[in-house]
């Protein structure tokens, strides 16, 4: 299926959304499934729980603190969503979730070699090996009329190449890491953003922008 047949059987959006550092990182160095934010990489992390607000996501029963305002940017996006678009890496630092993933919808997973143990019935994840476009026309059709969330820095990166982010948002916390993982990295052109939104929350500023293609 080519680009522009993906544009017409799209009826949600296609979204990132990620904390961000001041710096532009998601992560310190040498993150993996032993050090699943890196060395340091913890403070961009910290509005989760410096709210005054209790925030329980769908699934697995994870719990936040976090402000009202965040609470109302959050609750809407995680009710919009209907599939996520993740990297295998990624997949594996968060051990699988436990089998289900915070936002309770269907993952899609970019991969090289399929984990046989997670292919069986009533499995939450698809395995993908052919590309970010075959991963999200797999998300699309799981989604329906909802969005897809597009959830690491590489898939991210590999979506604006191929034109297929609709839009971004950042939480941005006020930290600075000066190492780790890029956000915006491996870029073959610089994606050119329409700001659409800004929330203030505790700790963090979540920021909505428009690709415009």
């Amino acid at each position: 299926m080519n680009r522009n047949q993906l544009r017409r059987t799209n009826i949600g959006k296609v979204i990132f959304n990620m904390t961000m550092s001041l710096d532009g990182f998601v992560a310190g160095p040498n993150d993996g499934p032993n050090n699943p934010l890196g060395d340091g990489g913890e403070p961009i992390f910290k509005w989760y729980n410096s709210g005054d607000t209790d925030y329980t996501f769908p699934g697995m029963g994870l719990k936040a603190k976090i402000s009202k305002a965040s609470v109302k940017r959050l609750d809407k996006a995680i009710k919009s969503a209907g599939a996520l678009v993740t990297a295998r890496k990624t997949f594996d630092i968060a051990n699988a979730w436990g089998g289900q993933h915070p936002t309770d919808v269907p993952v899609v997973v970019l991969t090289h070699h399929i984990p046989q143990e997670w292919v069986k019935e009533g499995s939450p994840f698809t395995f993908v090996t052919d590309g970010i476009e075959s991963a999200i026309h797999k998300a699309k059709a799981l989604a329906g009329k909802k969005d897809v969330i597009v959830s690491t820095a590489t898939t991210l990166q590999q979506c604006l190449n191929a034109g297929l982010m609709d839009e971004i948002t950042i939480d941005l916390v006020p930290v600075v890491l000066g190492k780790g993982v890029k956000l915006f990295d491996n870029l073959k052109k610089t994606p050119e953003l329409e700001q659409i939104s800004v929330v203030e929350g505790t700790g963090v500023t979540h920021i909505q922008y428009r690709v415009i293609k």
